[in-house]
């Protein structure tokens, strides 16, 4: 994997924050259909001839990789449907100025996946994990299988440090578990990491009563396991929005604030769809099809719609904590 160093004119947005980060979904499927993320009756799904090639995704990352981009995280859906993923990875890794390449996972059949992803270049992954309660991941996957999860993330702990399990944090539903998932993952050399639910598709899928505030997330967490939280400056910092505290044990957690701490100005990513479009902000229309730019100019033509988008790009998305400030996309098919 290279190592090349960013470039010193790395591209800025159109409010001066380097992008550095690029979010690619390799496809709109998931074998999962969590109640947070996809409407009950599902989502139209894109034809496969129009999903961007391994060739093309990987062609696009070059051209991001110039302007700055290090980091690759590999999203969906669910990456793991993705046949031939190896083969991405392997491509991704081998471009110059992509110092990592990660993935945000389900988890399962990571557990089998793991060893040819990782021999490809993979370095890291997310994975998600809402409820330890088998009937309730059931209800919140609609279809998960808790052990095939739970086997994924002991297969990726051994291989990979600190990994992050994420958990979507919903009152009347797992906020009593909270306490637990820390011991879980701390048990494994994992970092849990709680989000706030964030109002995709519209708020639809945002029931009310269910959203949990970062401050409200840490109180129940001290609540069950006692101690105190301190904001930690070392080496749990992440690439993302994800801000890291310290627990007195020495351990550490991490809270995704999309709407009670909104971590806009710090924002260093892009979103690019499983189709090859391009999203500067994920709570914002507007996506600009890279896809279609190199078919029609080649690399060039990318660099120039990539920097248009950037100096559009809002300085903060409109999430609100009531009923407004709903994004209309779906996280399954702009990419989580």
């Amino acid at each position: 994997m290279s190592g090349a160093a960013r470039p010193p004119a790395a591209v800025e947005d159109g409010h001066g924050r380097r992008v550095t980060y690029l979010r690619l979904s390799v496809t709109d499927r998931c074998n999962y259909r969590c109640t947070y993320c996809m409407p009950e009756e599902g989502v139209a799904k894109v034809a496969h001839a129009d999903v961007l090639s391994f060739e093309g995704a990987a062609r696009i990352t070059t051209v991001l990789a110039r302007l700055g981009v290090t980091r690759v995280r590999l999203t969906g859906g669910e990456p793991l449907v993705r046949r031939a993923l190896p083969d991405l990875v392997a491509r991704l890794a081998a471009v110059p100025g992509i110092g990592e390449v990660v993935m945000t996972t389900n988890g399962d059949g990571l557990a089998a996946a793991l060893p040819d992803l990782y021999a490809a270049g993979l370095r890291g992954v997310n994975v998600s994990l809402d409820s330890l309660d088998p009937v309730r991941f059931a209800r919140v996957t609609r279809v998960g299988d808790l052990g095939a999860v739970r086997a994924g993330i002991e297969a990726a702990a051994r291989r990979f440090p600190a990994v992050r399990l994420n958990t979507v944090a919903m009152a009347g539903f797992n906020d009593d578990e909270l306490g637990r998932l820390c011991r879980f993952a701390w048990a494994r050399g994992c970092v849990p990491r709680f989000l706030e639910h964030m109002p995709m598709s519209d708020g639809r899928l945002r029931p009310p009563g269910r959203f949990i505030s970062a401050p409200e997330i840490r109180a129940r967490i001290l609540a069950d396991l006692g101690g105190s939280f301190a904001p930690d400056q070392g080496d749990g910092q992440g690439h993302g929005p994800a801000r890291y505290f310290r627990h007195s044990s020495g351990r550490l957690i991490g809270l995704i604030a999309a709407l009670s701490d909104r971590f806009c100005g710090a924002c260093n990513r892009i979103r690019l769809d499983a189709t090859g479009r391009l999203h500067a902000c994920l709570a914002h229309d507007g996506a600009v099809d890279l896809r279609a730019a190199l078919a029609a100019g080649g690399e060039a033509a990318v660099e120039a719609a990539v920097r248009a988008a950037l100096a559009r790009k809002p300085d903060g998305h409109a999430f609100g904590l009531g009923s407004g400030g709903c994004a209309p996309t779906h996280m399954v098919a702009v990419g989580g």
